[in-house]
């Protein structure tokens, strides 16, 4: 195996090299069961002290994609892509994200939410639509008093989901919810309210609310689009990178 060295260790190096990892395990078609190189081996090719390729190892582990056995080193669980599925960044909130890492998971989010809205608008019965308008009336109150709504704002977007009447499509939106609210937090700090960004979400919130309770699909994906590409803009996000045409006209 060649090495590839990584000059300096940037934030979250384990996850990129347990994505790397994984790659290499699917290339290789290795099968259930298979030993992987020894950490020296693995060192070599990757370029990365036996610290980083532990950390990759758990990784890959926590995932299910492997398992470890004491003294004999680490065999292949699953195939890649069907272990479990997490963001690359982990779960802790206190995390320092990377910015192509928040950028990856707002295009992931808008693979999926500008096709909720959609099919929501199409599915949405007047019980999730009661849901939604509460969601907002809460907002809305958060708004008055300056205070915190980020629990609002995922139950909303949930509430969305749940309108496509497609269980996966649910349990996914929260999923993301409870791995992303820390991107919310700007919008609802006491800098958000002061900024006006609070009041400009909520305003895009509304849109969204309306094309589904109307049943306009078109309308209601393009109000999703707008709001992503508006709240990545709001991170300091450039969500041209997604690659999508569209996105520049959406604001």
């Amino acid at each position: 195996m060649s090495a590839t060295p990584i000059p300096e260790r940037p934030p979250h190096l384990s996850a990129t090299i347990a994505r790397q990892l994984e790659r290499w395990i699917s290339e290789q078609r290795l099968p259930r069961g298979a030993q992987l190189p020894t950490e020296k081996l693995l060192c070599e090719k990757f370029g990365v002290s036996r610290a980083v390729i532990r950390e990759a190892i758990s990784r890959l582990k926590a995932d299910g994609c492997v398992t470890t056995r004491q003294g004999s080193g680490a065999y292949v669980a699953a195939r890649p892509g069907q272990g479990s599925f997490r963001l690359l960044h982990g779960p802790s909130p206190s995390a320092t994200i990377p910015t192509d890492e928040i950028s990856d998971v707002f295009e992931l989010r808008c693979l999926v939410e500008t096709g909720a809205a959609e099919r929501a608008a199409l599915r949405r019965t007047p019980a999730d639509l009661a849901c939604m308008r509460e969601a907002l009336v809460r907002m809305d109150e958060a708004i008055a008093s300056a205070s915190d709504a980020v629990g609002d704002d995922d139950a909303f977007h949930v509430a969305i989901a749940a309108a496509t009447q497609n269980p996966h499509i649910e349990r996914f939106q929260a999923f993301m919810g409870r791995q992303f609210s820390d991107s919310r937090v700007p919008t609802w700090s006491g800098e958000g309210h002061r900024s006006g960004r609070a009041r400009q979400a909520q305003a895009e919130h509304a849109r969204i609310f309306e094309a589904i309770a109307c049943g306009d699909a078109d309308a209601a994906r393009a109000a999703a689009q707008a709001h992503l590409v508006c709240a990545a803009r709001r991170l300091g996000l450039d969500p041209l990178r997604w690659g999508n045409e569209q996105l520049e006209r959406a604001q």
